[in-house]
């Protein structure tokens, strides 16, 4: 919340009712006046607020001092001390108010009561005040608890003395000799630690001599001691570069002998900021690998991983060693860790580590496909696995056939998804290696009767038909097709089987059944067959008793048998090439016209669950033509066409995909070895010039990343809150003209935006008990509305509300301003503008692969389809143009675009929102060979129905303004 006075506060109050009306000054000093001890807490929760809101409340100072001060209430005694760290203390001449001096009376008071909570919370609070009147006569009560026999008091204690001295030094000029006796007496561990922080702030040399006396017992002192030494060698290391050397060799026997996670952390992060040897980085390494290991906390585990993977990026290649002990994380049940886990490792992967990798990424999978609980975390680990040995395996040619063996051995096993998984890396292993093609196609060929998956079984096919390439392979993968596809052909087999099903129920059915034909209403007989019975459906122990093949034209999968037609096309295509004996030939082309002849009838019948579909119908018809077509002369050229079509184009275009993903690869690792990579011209950097060169010092980026987690400020945020670009976000909410001119300046944060509203009273009377009052429409909430109060004439009053988003739909924000009328009059109101939320601010550009894409894709059930009609010259300009005004980023490879003239296009998109919404569109356009114009239309999906929409007038906008008529005179 944005304050309106300058006081800082360092405690966060909770707001019990954002939605409540504030209460005016009267009925505030009346229950402070007669309530009882509940309502006064009541009272100085909600006075709390309003103060945090902005309205410092100056009437209520006396009130509490008063009524609240004397209350021995515990509750409302630290209510109080909350009270007094944001009041108002000074008056506008900037003197300490007259009031103030009954509330140091009371401060003191409290610095000598009995009880060990008040007089700690009271020191406590002296630690967060800044004037400096009212601390001198803090300072001999302050003394006096250094020597208190409690350590809860002693604690605090030091910590006053401290923050006496950074307000005012002449307050306790004896402050460092102070906590250099207090350092000497203590035997709290707790105290000793803020005793020697406070030292290091004030004193260097004074830290420096304690360090260095507590050198020898270091090893054995409290970890929380430990820990403000670290910090202190790591800003003196900073600041006296000589020293470095010796801070280094001390910090690595600290990492050595500690047990204590926070030391072993702390020692980490300061030796990642003084040193730069891959050897001592592998040390920190080794040792947070150990941290992230035995930690519980999973936020833990995934902080510390983030720092392995900085230290790696500190030494490339010097943690090689250490991928088996980052993989010791996979015991953590959490996906997020074992994923983050995975991904550090697979960088550290080698051809000399490799084998022991894959041999523990194997045993894990093994684990999770024979563990009796397959509940979905299971299988969503599985699926990362697969894909984590997906990545390696494709590296190292060593570790291929292995990796294909034991993933054909479970793929029976596996989901839809995993197993496509699976024989996707198949097909890139078996395009990348040459050599181990002839082993892997017959291990798969043994593994097809167990897949179960169709999608799978698609592509299996499909390397069949590729890279069965003599014939022997051919051959081998034609028996299994004719086995898969089971009894031939397909109607009349089927309708024997269930014939003597049904006659084996009548035999085992008691009493008499009727026999003969059946008999139509007119006296006719009907006529019955496969193609005119009722459908029949197939248990599930039915189905699975069948061939792969045969069970999915039963079940009505035909885009799977249309699959296998063009397979088959291409194994005659093969074989021919391969073999002179045509009796073979042509007993293959007889079977095949036999099987896909069949497979057509079977569409056609009642057998199946669906009928077949004019596409796979097309596709099987196109393939038996391919099959009876003759070898003739005059045939040549188009027999040409048909082989490079069926044997070439796919693979070709396969080729192409898997060079594209290589080039990929090859561009980010040589990205990353120029960002690690030490340039010729380097200047030498020598220890005894250290001092002189503050270019060759270190930068303490912990400090940096405290301060930016603190502030929420980086660099680009403020360039982006620049003076010009506050001013383009101030919003008119009324006219000139209007009694109360209004403006707001609108600040977006992570999940809320921020009103700061500037009221202006434009009349020559005083506006009595004015205030605002705004609703929403949307996912929005409004947290908190602010008070009433006077404006004088021509007077400016401040004020700001927030706002809660919780989704990035689109949100409009309006209210009204009411302040009194004249006597006997009415209220009066001045409406207000909207505000429009805009969800631009929420989403971002993000990236994911192309089976989550479509796996999202049929899941999300909101689509919003726009249709596109624009005069931009070339269809890339319109896809930059919808990149820009919607920030979704491009899954499309370059390489798919096409020509930057091409005349159509159609590529996917994806976007991610702040509060984790996924959103999709598919980009269809063309050039319009008449007009010129893009025509097409971009399709939207997302889980909710707001996104899609507000995306689609996102969409509907870049239109508007690209057709945009421009005048050049008028």
């Amino acid at each position: 919340m944005g304050t309106t006075f300058q006081q800082s506060a360092f405690t966060l109050v909770y707001d019990p009712s954002p939605s409540f009306v504030g209460y005016t000054n009267a009925e505030l000093q009346k229950s402070l006046e007669k309530g009882s001890d509940e309502e006064k807490v009541s009272t100085m929760k909600r006075m709390l607020v309003m103060m945090l809101d902005g309205n410092p409340l100056p009437d209520m100072l006396m009130h509490v001092i008063r009524f609240v001060m004397p209350s021995k209430n515990k509750q409302l005694k630290k209510l109080l001390y909350f009270y007094w760290e944001i009041v108002p203390k000074l008056d506008a001449e900037g003197k300490l108010k007259q009031e103030m001096i009954l509330v140091c009376n009371a401060i003191q008071h409290d610095l000598q009561h009995p009880n060990e909570y008040i007089r700690g919370n009271t020191l406590r609070f002296l630690t967060k005040l800044r004037e400096a009147d009212l601390l001198e006569q803090m300072v001999p009560a302050v003394r006096q608890c250094l020597e208190y026999r409690h350590a809860y008091i002693r604690k605090y204690a030091i910590l006053a003395v401290y923050s006496i001295y950074k307000v005012s030094e002449h307050l306790i000029p004896d402050a460092c000799d102070i906590i250099n006796s207090f350092l000497v007496a203590e035997t709290d561990p707790i105290c000793k630690r803020n005793a020697f922080l406070g030292l290091a702030e004030l004193d260097r040399e004074s830290a420096l001599s304690y360090l260095q006396d507590n050198l020898a017992s270091i090893e054995s002192l409290d970890s929380l001691l430990q820990g403000a030494f670290i910090d202190f060698i790591r800003k003196d290391a900073i600041q006296t570069p000589s020293l470095k050397p010796q801070y280094v060799d001390l910090l690595q026997d600290l990492l050595a002998a500690t047990t204590s996670h926070e030391v072993i952390f702390e020692a980490s992060l300061a030796l990642t900021v003084l040193t730069n040897d891959p050897e001592e980085l592998r040390q920190v390494a080794s040792k947070l690998i150990d941290v992230a290991v035995k930690e519980s906390d999973n936020n833990t585990k995934l902080i510390v991983l983030e720092r392995i993977q900085d230290v790696h990026k500190r030494a490339p290649g010097y943690l090689e060693d250490l991928a088996l002990d980052i993989l010791r994380v996979l015991s953590a049940q959490d996906l997020d860790v074992r994923s983050r886990a995975l991904d550090i490792a697979l960088e550290l992967v080698s051809s000399r580590n490799v084998d022991d990798v894959i041999k523990l990424l194997k045993k894990e999978l093994q684990i999770t496909i024979t563990n009796a609980h397959n509940d979905e975390k299971s299988t969503d680990y599985r699926q990362i696995l697969i894909e984590n040995i997906h990545k390696v395996a494709i590296r190292f040619v060593e570790v291929s056939a292995d990796v294909v063996s034991l993933f054909l051995e479970f793929v029976g096993n596996l989901s839809s998804s995993a197993a496509s998984g699976v024989i996707s890396f198949i097909k890139e292993v078996i395009e990348k290696y040459p050599q181990l093609r002839k082993e892997i196609l017959q291990h798969l060929i043994g593994a097809l009767p167990y897949i179960s998956s169709a999608k799978a079984y698609r592509g299996a096919l499909w390397i069949l038909g590729e890279y069965s390439l003599d014939a022997n392979d051919v051959q081998s993968s034609w028996k299994h097709i004719r086995s898969s596809i089971g009894e031939l052909p397909i109607v009349q087999s089927e309708s024997k089987e269930r014939e003597g099903e049904s006659e084996a129920d009548d035999v085992a059915t008691e009493g008499p059944t009727p026999a003969g034909p059946v008999v139509l209403p007119d006296g006719t007989y009907a006529t019955e067959s496969a193609f005119s019975s009722a459908p029949v459906t197939l248990t599930n122990e039915e189905k699975e008793s069948k061939p792969a093949l045969r069970r999915f034209v039963l079940s009505g999968d035909f885009y799977t048998a249309s699959v296998l037609a063009t397979t088959i096309v291409k194994c005659v295509l093969r074989f021919e090439k391969a073999s002179s004996d045509s009796s073979v030939l042509n007993a293959l082309k007889a079977e095949a016209m036999l099987i896909l002849v069949s497979i057509l009838r079977a569409g056609q019948s009642s057998l199946v669950e669906k009928k077949i579909d004019e596409d796979s119908s097309e596709r099987i018809l196109i393939s038996l033509s391919i099959l009876m077509d003759d070898q003739a002369s005059e045939h040549a050229d188009s027999r040409k066409l048909l082989e490079m079509a069926y044997l070439e184009a796919t693979k070709n275009s396969f080729e192409s995909k898997i060079a594209s993903a290589k080039r990929e690869s090859a561009k980010k690792s040589a990205s990353a070895l120029a960002n690690n990579a030490e340039p010729i011209d380097k200047a030498i950097m020598f220890r005894q010039f250290a001092a002189k060169d503050v270019h060759n010092t270190a930068v303490d980026t912990i400090n940096e990343d405290l301060e930016m987690a603190i502030t929420g400020q980086s660099q680009s945020f403020r360039a982006s809150t620049s003076l010009m670009s506050k001013l383009r976000k101030v919003v008119p909410l009324t006219g000139f003209s209007d009694p109360v001119y209004a403006e707001a300046y609108i600040t977006n944060h992570q999940f809320d935006v921020v009103i700061d509203v500037l009221l202006v009273n434009q009349t020559k009377e005083t506006l009595k008990n004015l205030h605002v009052q705004f609703a929403t429409l949307g996912d929005l909430k409004i947290i908190d509305n602010p008070p009433s109060t006077n404006v004088v004439a021509h007077g400016f009053h401040k004020l700001t509300v927030t706002v809660k988003v919780s989704s990035a739909d689109t949100g409009v924000i309006f209210g009204n301003i009411i302040y009194d009328g004249g006597h006997g009059e009415d209220s009066r109101y001045v409406i207000m503008n909207d505000i429009h939320v805009d969800i631009m601010d929420y989403i971002k550009p993000a990236k994911t692969d192309e089976a989550t894409f479509r796996k999202m894709w049929n899941a999300f059930e909101w689509e919003n389809k726009i249709t596109v009609k624009s005069k931009l010259p070339t269809l890339h300009a319109y896809l930059d143009e919808l990149v820009k005004g919607t920030k979704m980023g491009i899954l499309t490879t370059e390489e798919a675009l096409g020509e930057k003239d091409c005349r159509f296009l159609s590529c996917n998109l994806y976007s991610k929102s702040t509060f984790g919404e996924d959103a999709l569109a598919n980009l269809c356009i063309e050039k319009d060979p008449v007009s010129g114009d893009v025509v097409g239309n971009v399709r939207i999906r997302s889980k909710g129905q707001g996104l899609a929409l507000s995306l689609g007038d996102r969409v509907a906008l870049i239109a508007r303004q690209v057709n945009k008529v421009k005048l050049n005179h008028v």
